[in-house]
């Protein structure tokens, strides 16, 4: 693709050549993220000041933001050093006092001079009874008061630099905006009723009052819309470039998945039915699979995957499933290899510890074909593990991993189709923005038998009742769950409160009961702590969040979360789906420390009454912002600059199918809506998205 439009040179030169920026204000511009002239564009009001004038300060209850044409009286300078410089003004009907600290009285007496009329605004505050604005805003001839906004906007900012210097510099950066070509499509557009790009711009940066500062905004909509769907053009295009490399249609023949079914106690759900039918359909077709199975806690996406590895398996092929620990890719091949062995077939556990000999034997296997299904931790995908003909890579926990370890999974066969799984409850908007260029299945339905689990606030002053409940608990022979708070995001003081939780019940509950786990141990002691609780060698296992994916002990029926408001919605949801997964009735408690703030208190009630992870997902995203929600840093979800994924969730959804039709239509971007994307996605520095366009 040719290299950047020279239309938009301008908004990517250095900001210095913005006028009245030099080095020192560049540099307090890159904290808030502003490097060029474009970057300013994005930068919106977050607030406005009303600036509309009123004859006299009577018309105002103090204190409160006021506009006022004054007529300036005397000075008087500061009675002793370090004092305030008062200047005494009057308006139409009344009489204040405009206050300076640490004034220059010569630059104050030609800014101010006596029997002259001014403009002032500012916050208008009483002092001993006396009215007085300290540093005004604004002083302006009453000539310049058309340069003043009746709605000022206030823009966000770093410690050295003023409002003025930021509006001033927006300014600059919008007179150089261009007009551009249109790459809305003008139907959605006029539906809309949103503005041209430059006229939205202008808009955006120019609020004619509060309501033009929120999302409904027209002016801000639109520029919203054009970053989802500049982002939602580039996972179109990453789809596009699946989709184009050529798949190996693998068509099943029911046999061994009738095998596996008939051996269960129970049918599939509905949701289950679906989902394998949605994925039977894309392994049969001639492009490659690139799905996300998405389900909530409980929801059998195992069963799910074993029935799509079985159809690779079926057509001749093999299947292979990834997951981010040991200790998860252990649990899936123990949850399915009884079930494949009941259809005879054979699957083999791949993990960084195995022997050599062992794993020789493992590889020979896989490379021949014998072994029908792999499992495995990231070590499927080292160099000397071959396959005889990979299928379909199935990897668990996606956020884990990078799009990169997926793609090195998938070479290991030809066109492999790519079924991603994941656990963790997602609102359609986070979905679509995180992993819209997939096609995505959604288990929402819990299988039968699987019982509710009673949820419980109790208050932490009360945890010697909890520490006796649990101890009647384990000598009826039930297993528990001891989850430590996350404390100030410090792995070492998480660690010491785990550590003097684990001493603490262990005097209490005896010797030998109690084991604990924490992301510091190593992997190995990890794995045996957790073995022993699998067994019932230990009864309480206590634990800092390194359970909170996948852990399946179905003998565990309690769960206990301390400092339960340190925690996310979604994690404590997910903590609460390790127990309630056998036949035994489940309670989760949730330990706070009163008094309960506002926000916590609203998670932890929603929690209580609701187990319905899309519902606690979709609140979530209400209560904590994208960002939060899924940690950006390690999701690959982007940093949006205008667009607000909780309050503007409809916009993602039309971004992603006007998106992928403009790609169905036009897959090259070459027609005239097309060059006006592409002028888009490097206005939007959307980098992948260029590359995929490659040099066309």
């Amino acid at each position: 693709m040719p290299g950047r439009p020279e239309i938009l040179f301008p908004l990517f030169a250095p900001l210095e050549t913005l006028e009245g920026v030099g080095p020192k204000s560049a540099r307090l511009f890159a904290a808030l993220g502003v490097e060029r002239p474009r970057d300013l564009l994005f930068l919106l009001p977050v607030a406005g000041v009303d600036r509309r004038r009123v004859a006299s300060v009577r018309e105002v209850v103090p204190p409160a933001t006021v506009t006022v044409e004054v007529t300036v009286g005397a000075h008087r300078p500061p009675a002793r050093r370090g004092g305030p410089w008062r200047v005494t003004v009057r308006d139409a009907a009344a009489e204040f006092q405009l206050v300076f600290f640490h004034a220059r009285g010569d630059l104050l007496q030609r800014q101010l001079p006596t029997g002259q009329r001014r403009l002032v605004s500012g916050k208008l505050e009483l002092f001993d009874g006396i009215g007085q604005i300290v540093h005004p805003d604004h002083i302006l001839p009453p000539e310049e008061a058309r340069d003043l906004p009746a709605f000022e906007p206030v823009y966000p900012l770093t410690a050295g630099l003023t409002q003025r210097q930021v509006a001033r510099a927006a300014a600059l950066a919008l007179a150089r905006a261009p007009e551009l070509p249109e790459w809305i499509d003008p139907a959605l557009k006029a539906r809309e009723g949103w503005p041209d790009w430059r006229a939205a711009l202008a808009a955006a940066h120019a609020p004619g009052g509060p309501q033009a500062l929120g999302p409904a905004d027209p002016a801000r909509r639109r520029l919203a819309y054009d970053e989802l769907f500049a982002h939602q053009v580039t996972l179109a295009l990453a789809r596009g470039a699946i989709r184009r490399a050529r798949g190996v249609a693998t068509r099943g023949t029911g046999e061994l998945q009738a095998k596996v079914l008939a051996s269960l106690p129970f049918r599939p759900t509905g949701a289950q039915r679906r989902a394998l039918a949605e994925i039977a359909a894309d392994m049969a077709g001639a492009t490659r699979m690139n799905r996300l199975l998405q389900g909530d806690v409980g929801s059998g996406k195992t069963l799910v995957a074993l029935l799509a590895l079985l159809i690779a398996v079926e057509s001749g092929g093999q299947g292979a499933m990834m997951a981010p620990t040991e200790i998860l890719a252990r649990q899936h091949f123990d949850a399915i290899a009884p079930l494949a062995a009941a259809a005879g077939v054979r699957v083999e556990l791949l993990t960084g510890r195995d022997k050599a000999a062992e794993r020789a034997g493992k590889l020979a296997a896989l490379a021949s074909g014998e072994t029908g299904i792999a499992v495995g931790t990231h070590a499927l995908f080292q160099r000397d593990v071959a396959f005889a003909d990979l299928r379909l890579a199935v990897i668990d926990e996606q956020h884990r991993f990078g799009v990169a370890q997926r793609m090195e999974l998938a070479a290991k066969g030809r066109g492999t189709d790519v079924l991603v799984m994941t656990a963790t409850p997602i609102p359609r908007s986070l979905a679509l923005a995180q992993y819209g260029d997939m096609d995505i299945s959604v288990l929402d339905e819990k299988p039968p038998g699987r019982k509710p689990v009673e949820t419980r606030l109790i208050s932490a002053r009360r945890i010697d009742e909890v520490v006796a409940h649990l101890a009647r608990a384990v000598a009826e022979g039930r297993r528990a769950y001891w989850v430590c708070p996350l404390v100030e995001e410090s792995a070492a003081v998480d660690l010491t409160a785990a550590e003097a939780r684990f001493a603490a019940l262990r005097a209490a509950l005896g010797e030998g009961v109690v084991g604990l786990v924490h992301g510091q141990l190593p992997p190995a002691e990890k794995d045996a702590a957790m073995a022993r609780f699998v067994a019932g060698e230990t009864r309480v296992l206590v634990a800092t969040t390194v359970i909170e994916v996948g852990v399946n002990v179905p003998d565990a029926t309690i769960m206990v979360i301390e400092r339960a408001e340190h925690f996310g919605l979604a994690q404590l949801h997910q903590l609460r789906g390790r127990v309630g997964r056998g036949a035994a009735a489940s309670s989760c408690l949730l330990l706070y420390a009163p008094p309960l703030g506002e926000a916590a208190a609203r998670r932890l009630t929603l929690l209580r009454d609701t187990e319905d992870g899309f519902r606690i997902a979709e609140e979530d995203l209400a209560m904590r912002g994208a960002g939060d929600l899924i940690g950006t840093a390690q999701s690959g979800l982007p940093r949006f600059r205008i667009a607000d994924l909780e309050r503007q969730a409809g916009l993602m959804a039309i971004a992603q199918s006007d998106a992928r039709a403009l790609m169905t239509a036009d897959p090259g971007l070459a027609g005239p809506r097309g060059a006006a994307v592409r002028t888009l996605l490097w206005l939007t520095e959307q980098d992948r998205a260029i590359r995929l366009l490659g040099v066309g």
